[in-house]
């Protein structure tokens, strides 16, 4: 079995404004729950057929100029949704997520 390059596993990572919120979590001061969580979380599209190991090595072999450590990996298979384009039925493509969770005091910011 030949072994993926970690671009070919995480392929890139996902900007919406509920990652924002947990990429932010850290720094949060206004909610004294939320101020509880010292580990960063950022989410990334992902290999459909990645496991959650290789998705961890994956990160940290990126990002590895950063010094990160992966702590844990939650995975999402998001299901291809029903659209119409022009009149004509169709589907957006099915993909994955990974929510990573990083080591306290470790960022991804400055990339």
């Amino acid at each position: 079995m030949t072994k993926k390059s970690p671009y070919q596993v995480v392929k890139y990572q996902y900007v919406t404004e509920k990652s924002m919120v947990l990429q932010q979590l850290k720094t949060a001061e206004s909610n004294p729950s939320v101020k509880r969580c010292e580990s960063p979380k950022y989410v990334f599209i992902v290999d459909r057929n990645a496991n959650k190991e290789e998705i961890s090595q994956a990160v940290e072999e990126i990002y590895k100029n950063e010094n990160v450590k992966v702590m844990a990996v939650n995975t999402i298979n998001v299901k291809a949704k029903a659209r119409r384009v022009r009149g004509r039925p169709g589907f957006k493509n099915a993909f994955k997520k990974a929510i990573v969770t990083l080591r306290a005091g470790d960022s991804l910011d400055n990339v």
